[in-house]
């Protein structure tokens, strides 16, 4: 049967532009092609200025039989596309059109063409809503209580994208319904839990998983139907099902875990299960639940009984599986050069004045979740709650692996050492009479044979970084730090850039940490860091400044001695000035500077007037390129120049203290500035104040022609409005303004 009756439609396609449009579509896909793709584009853009255009593509796409379903599907999406900008403006009479064109496809024998359907389907609801489209529900009513599995794949294909992107629309009131489409929907939806067909059972249960969070009346009342479903799906053929399953439980356990109180042994224990599933993917959604499951604060007792099955299922998940990106990336040779999709964006997040804490992802060495992360993760939450309670079961699984010989074990000891890590906050009670063994076995490690252990070893040291600097009291301990210290600083020198990134981040924790005690080895920290910074290519290169910047913070004045800054500053200085003003590696230098010229106080005069001039010279840069993206060539606005600058201007201004009065006297930093406090990102703002607000403390003459602006622009920060955007604009706002006054 057909999706929906097709009436004769009004619009009825030329035959020269539909043949010239489909062409232009043919060449578009063709990989053998030698056409322009870029041409081509052209030449569709100056079609899609025609009225009609986007009803040649709905023909194209639902009625040219002849055509490849390529050529077809190729319509569609270019469709798809266009309606987002277009649909609005388009004749009633056109939309309708490819409204009318579009229900047939449903069933479309074609898997492809159905998809593709469905996928338009979705952003016309997504512009016109549901009441515009009153067929439409009609439609997918008939195609799922049909029978025919094309049609109630189609309609299933579209129902659940629609369920994905705008799920409250199925949950409002449509004038000239009896119900929401909600209530319509669901009952037909549990149907398919049990269909033969795993497609529509994936695609059915995907739906309603979208409305746990929304929790309509419909499924609030039909819960006991739902639970009973995922109960049914629980150990379903199909992985993508299972997957589904976990999700939900997932979901439930985060925002209504009053609904599985009741059934919580079963889940648990379900959980348990597939946490061991032959899929990871299914495995990973199921391990997601026992942070779920802490996060959510429940009783601990009710997980209790399992910690003796979980745990080891848990270790057992933390080894590198075969296909992990890291241990293929873990070959590489350190001195290949980065490919720019290796650099990870990075976030400049100001050091100074009101800056909102950015927690560090601990692991961040490789973004991408899994399995193994995953695991660690709900060990160490899991630690958390728990405690000391866990190490009975823990430990003689943990020592095992360490102590597994051989070159094929070393997952299995690389995994020892991630746990380790995971519990050293959660444990720590447990660990501390033994932590100086542990330690001491570390340490060995940081020259393993294989990187990867090499590079956890570095990681699990930090998370004792507390323990080993506390013990420098004692004579055993400062050998213990000194050793950590120059292991540490070893592997910063390694040849595999995952080493040398884990091995900064830790050096950078440990610094923190020891802070002053730093200090009898300033030299040899120096000397390391700065061999790096020679040796390292470009994404690690932003670590180093890290480890510098955290250095210069740890040890403060110390750090102004010339033996120091010999060694510290040409490297840096040179590097300065081999980046040009557009360069985004410009950003983590000027972040480091800051830190720098914070530390060394006046001690960083002399340096400071090139510096000084260069900011200025940036922020002009930047706000021509604002002002006038045309004229300024070369160079593309990017606000986040401005911040750095400014912040590093503070940190001069902190610094060096009425010394930076001479070089404010000479520029134009006052009229920049104010541009600045008045910039539309907040993020110029919250810096921009913040320099105000030093400036006002040791040079506020300068400031005293604009005095009336600054306090004008300070002031508006503190409507509600803007305080509500931006509560640390706000607040530095405030404390210049309260600088201003002292003055």
């Amino acid at each position: 049967m057909a999706a929906a009756a097709a009436t004769t439609p009004s619009w009825q396609p030329q035959e020269q532009g539909f043949k010239e449009i489909c062409g232009l579509l043919e060449q578009q896909i063709s990989h053998s092609s030698s056409a322009d793709k870029a041409q081509i584009w052209q030449h569709l853009q100056r079609y899609s200025h025609l009225p009609d255009f986007n009803n040649y593509l709905a023909f194209i796409f639902s009625r040219a039989e002849g055509k490849s379903v390529e050529v077809r599907q190729a319509a569609g999406l270019y469709l798809k596309n266009n309606l987002r900008n277009t649909f609005k403006s388009m004749q009633p009479a056109y939309q309708q059109y490819v409204k009318s064109e579009l229900l047939p496809c449903l069933g479309a024998t074609d898997k492809h063409i159905r998809s593709t359907a469905g996928t338009i389907i979705s952003v016309v609801v997504q512009i016109g809503g549901v009441v515009g489209w009153p067929e439409l529900l009609q439609a997918l009513v008939n195609c799922l209580d049909s029978n025919d599995l094309n049609h109630m794949e189609g309609a299933m294909d579209a129902l659940s994208k629609i369920c994905e992107d705008i799920p409250q629309y199925l949950d409002s009131d449509v004038p000239g319904l009896a119900e929401r489409p909600i209530n319509i929907f669901l009952p037909r939806l549990f149907r398919f839990f049990q269909s033969p067909h795993a497609s529509l059972r994936k695609l059915s249960l995907g739906s309603v998983n979208q409305y746990i969070m929304l929790m309509p009346s419909a499924l609030y009342v039909s819960m006991d139907q739902y639970l009973q479903g995922l109960f049914i799906l629980a150990n379903d053929a199909a992985a993508e099902v299972r997957k589904l399953v976990c999700a939900a439980f997932v979901q439930l356990i985060e925002v209504r875990p009053s609904f599985l109180e009741p059934h919580l042994r079963n889940v648990i224990e379900y959980m348990l299960q597939v946490n061991k599933d032959t899929d990871d993917e299914v495995a990973l959604e199921a391990c997601e639940f026992w942070s779920a499951y802490c996060d959510a604060q429940l009783p601990p007792e009710n997980l209790r009984e399992f910690l003796p099955r979980l745990i080891p299922v848990l270790l057992s998940n933390m080894a590198y599986a075969d296909d992990d990106e890291s241990v293929i990336e873990a070959e590489e040779d350190g001195s290949q050069p980065d490919r720019d999709q290796d650099l990870k964006p990075r976030f400049h997040v100001s050091r100074f004045h009101g800056s909102d804490e950015v927690e560090d992802d601990d692991d961040d060495v490789v973004n991408t979740w899994n399995l193994r992360k995953c695991s660690a993760a709900a060990l160490d939450i899991l630690s958390n709650v728990f405690g000391d309670e866990i190490l009975p079961t823990l430990m003689p699984i943990v020592e095992a692996k360490l102590s597994a010989g051989g070159d094929d074990a070393w997952k299995d000891r690389e995994a020892a050492v991630l746990a380790l890590g995971a519990i050293g906050e959660g444990c720590i009670n447990g660990l501390y009479p033994h932590l100086l063994e542990i330690v001491a076995f570390l340490i060995p490690l940081l020259d393993d044979k294989f990187p990867l252990i090499r590079s956890i070893s570095c990681w699990t040291l930090s998370r004792f970084s507390k323990f080993i600097v506390q013990g420098i009291g004692h004579p055993k301990g400062y050998e213990q730090f000194d050793n950590v210290l120059m292991g540490l600083l070893r592997r910063i020198l390694d040849d595999n850039k995952r080493v040398q990134e884990a091995a900064c981040s830790a050096f950078a924790t440990l610094e923190e940490e020891a802070a002053e005690e730093l200090a009898p080895r300033l030299e040899i920290i120096l000397k390391h860091l700065m061999t790096a910074f020679g040796k390292y290519q470009r994404r690690n290169l932003r670590i180093v400044y890290d480890a510098i910047g955290t250095l210069a913070e740890a040890v403060g004045g110390e750090l102004n001695q010339p033996v120091y800054l010999d060694i510290l500053m040409p490297p840096l200085i040179e590097k300065w000035q081999q980046l040009s003003n557009s360069d985004k590696d410009l950003f983590p230098l000027l972040e480091c500077f800051t830190s720098i010229a914070h530390a060394l106080g006046t001690g960083f005069a002399q340096f400071a007037e090139p510096v000084f001039r260069r900011c200025i010279n940036i922020i002009q840069t930047q706000q021509f390129a604002k002002a006038d993206p045309a004229a300024t060539t070369g160079v593309q606005y990017d606000k986040e120049f401005i911040v750095c600058s400014l912040d590093l201007l503070s940190g001069l201004a902190e610094g060096l203290g009425s010394g930076i009065e001479s070089l404010v006297a000479q520029c134009s930093l006052r009229d920049l500035l104010l541009h600045c406090c008045v910039d539309d990102a907040p993020d110029v703002r919250q810096s921009a104040f913040a320099l105000l607000g030093d400036l006002a403390r040791v040079c506020p003459v300068h400031l005293h022609p604009r005095l009336s602006e600054f306090l004008e622009a300070a002031a508006k920060q503190l409507e509600i409005s803007k305080v509500k955007e931006a509560i640390s604009v706000a607040n530095n706002a405030c404390w210049a303004i309260g600088e201003l006054a002292v003055k």
